[in-house]
């Protein structure tokens, strides 16, 4: 991450993109601003920001297209999606296509600031944590088929390593790091995405799915991220699957 953290910011509205911007030049990060979905690949394809704030209803190629084709090609950037839509089914369909969270239209500025800062603070701890694998303070936590590597940021299954997703990797860590113990979605938002908002339980879900289609052997039959009906989720180590829920 540069000196001065880079954000695009793709939205075709000419009045929300100009305010948007504006207060993120005040927060002092740096913006590059685009009104298309192609112009966003293109932007992108340059150079990469740190942090990609995502309208889904854009001209010519829709937000989530633009999505799933930017997480394809850069696992590591960071996706907030920007929607006016009420419907649940857009903003979990863009989770679903990789982004790492949502804002929901009309959104507060001061939200939108400290998402961000959040989002950016999580990336600089991955940049300074994969700089320094000399740093062997965590060992490898290993589960069955998979190690999850701390210090390298990696998981691998069966020694192929996955492609995960900044907060994927963060939240696999975080439940691994605490096996059997249930965490509620709350609880995962304040400590995981260090968000302390309700209404962003689906979040959580759809990441746990995400998540779940990567690690697990059978993701519809789960057996290291399970369900506690009522609570909300937790790890089991593979020795202890048959006393889970």
């Amino acid at each position: 991450m540069s000196t001065t953290p880079e954000i695009l910011l793709v939205e075709d509205d000419e009045e929300l993109s100009r305010v948007v911007s504006n207060r993120l030049r005040e927060s002092g990060y740096g913006v590059r601003t685009a009104f298309t979905g192609p112009e966003a690949l293109e932007h992108v394809a340059d150079s990469a920001p740190d942090l990609v704030l995502l309208d889904i209803m854009l001209p010519e190629m829709d937000g989530l297209e633009v999505c799933r084709r930017l997480r394809a090609d850069h696992p590591l950037l960071y996706i907030m999606m920007l929607t006016a839509r009420a419907e649940e089914m857009d903003r979990v369909v863009g989770l679903e296509v990789g982004a790492d969270d949502y804002l929901t239209k009309p959104f507060s500025l001061s939200e939108m600031i400290a998402r961000v800062r959040s989002a950016l603070r999580r990336l600089r701890l991955t940049e300074e944590a994969m700089g320094n694998v000399e740093d062997a303070s965590e060992s490898v936590i290993q589960a069955g088929h998979l190690a999850i590597d701390p210090v390298r940021r990696i998981v691998q299954s069966g020694g192929e390593e996955l492609a995960l997703t900044v907060l994927e990797f963060d939240l696999l860590h975080y439940l691994a790091r605490h096996p059997e113990r249930p965490f509620t979605r709350m609880q995962l938002l304040a400590d995981v995405w260090d968000l302390h908002y309700e209404g962003y339980d689906r979040t959580v879900d759809s990441h746990v799915q995400r998540l779940r289609s990567k690690i697990e052997p059978d993701p519809g039959n789960p057996t290291l991220i399970r369900t506690v009906w009522g609570v909300g989720y937790k790890f089991v180590m593979p020795e202890s699957v048959g006393d889970t829920i």
